[in-house]
């Protein structure tokens, strides 16, 4: 069997869907290693990985995003992360290299500095993206700002408008210091964001049709993987839900910090007088203070699976991993974005009907209530995506890719 070295952005929501390719690979007998945050190791080790954290000093380097103007000004917060990391992450992973002797690398699609590291050496290289890469499809706007697919001129005239604002926040201020890393290391420069991403022989990206839009012009070497989806618990119930036979209404926040407190509390109003078990999540830390419903149920963490077998809904931040999840069960999903690649997240969910979008700017009780009670209404449109998923393969089929194209 082969050794294989996976390289991770320190982040749970990329971290998740991730230890389930990797937990595939290590099922069939190969020699697997990561490299993540510090608090994901205990997680990998768990899917039966060797695992182990990134330099810290990548994982302090973190985005104040919430802070920001609008979705470009989040994209631009984002972006320089990803530069100062890239930086770091170019010796972090030789030593990663000069320790475990790999016969192929995993990067994911974050990792900027290891992507580039590994377009300039030797190994058989994939890049593993646990959301909708940045890359240029024809007929649809760019990835961020999450607009709807507008067909026609008018479409085609909008799109080349926006594409000229990303370019502007995104490639212009990107490529000079991308490309000066890239020199360094001896790999060719790139032209735009959507060039760098294409280097890459294979990426594996989480999700499927319907769920995303069609993209007969990615090529053969993007491959959707489904959902990916994985929890780092085991799927045991606790007491007090197996004890409640009301349905459940999951609410999830970010497991990385941004505004979104207030959509767990908004929806703890919105719920506390439907007839359901409303559980609710935040990762980064329960809120002081919080007014808890008689039909509520909060605390900062929860097996997700135990939770979505009695759910009719989940509310989500639009975090892809958290979303997919719950659609991966064919649960419908009531989206309020927030921001990074969150508007995406929610306009596909919308398109694909699967879920209900809340911008988070009209976040109020009422509204929630009435997007939740809609979302409720979806189930048909959840299982079809759930179908999707299982359509591709999942991480069976990315496994296999991984032996035929990086193995063989």
């Amino acid at each position: 069997m082969s050794r294989i070295l996976a390289y991770s952005a320190p982040a749970l929501g990329h971290l998740l869907p991730l230890t389930a390719l990797l937990g595939e690979l290590a099922g069939r007998g190969h020699e697997v290693h990561l490299r993540t945050l510090a608090a994901g190791v205990e997680l990998g080790a768990g899917a039966g990985v060797q695992t182990l954290p990134v330099d810290p000093r990548i994982e302090a380097i973190q985005s104040r995003d919430w802070t920001a103007r609008g979705v470009f000004g989040v994209l631009k917060m984002t972006l320089d992360v990803l530069c100062r990391r890239a930086e770091l992450e170019v010796d972090d992973l030789a030593r990663a290299i000069a320790e475990v002797r790999p016969d192929a690398l995993i990067v994911d699609a974050n990792c900027w500095g290891a992507m580039s590291a590994a377009d300039a050496g030797d190994l058989p290289w994939a890049v593993f993206s646990p959301f909708t890469p940045f890359l240029r499809s024809r007929g649809l706007a760019p990835v961020g700002p999450g607009m709807r697919p507008r067909r026609g001129p008018v479409g085609a005239f909008r799109d080349w408008g926006v594409r000229l604002v990303v370019d502007r926040v995104m490639d212009r201020p990107v490529l000079p210091r991308l490309n000066a890393l890239r020199a360094a290391l001896g790999a060719p420069p790139v032209r735009s964001i959507d060039e760098f991403i294409r280097r890459a022989p294979l990426m594996l990206v989480v999700g499927g049709e319907p769920f995303e839009y069609p993209h007969p012009d990615w090529g053969e070497e993007v491959v959707f993987i489904g959902a990916c989806a994985s929890d780092e618990a085991p799927q045991q119930a606790p007491a007090w839900l197996a004890d409640d036979e009301r349905p459940v209404v999951l609410v999830t926040t970010s497991s990385i910090r941004q505004a979104d407190d207030r959509l767990g509390v908004t929806a703890l109003e919105a719920l506390a007088g439907e007839p359901v078990h409303v559980v609710v999540t935040f990762p980064a830390g329960v809120p002081e203070g919080l007014q808890v419903p008689p039909n509520a149920t909060v605390c900062r963490y929860v097996p997700h699976g135990a939770v979505l077998d009695r759910a009719v809904c989940a509310v989500t931040h639009g975090g892809m991993g958290a979303t997919v999840r719950a659609l991966d069960r064919g649960v419908p999903v009531c989206v309020v974005p927030f921001g990074r690649d969150q508007p995406e997240v929610a306009m596909r969910v919308q398109v694909a009907g699967c879920g209900t979008r809340l911008p988070a700017r009209m976040l109020t009780p009422a509204r929630l209530r009435a997007k939740v009670r809609e979302a409720m209404t979806m189930t048909a449109g959840a299982r079809r995506v759930a179908a999707g998923f299982a359509a591709t393969g999942g991480v069976v089929r990315g496994a296999d890719l991984i032996e035929e194209q990086l193995l063989r």
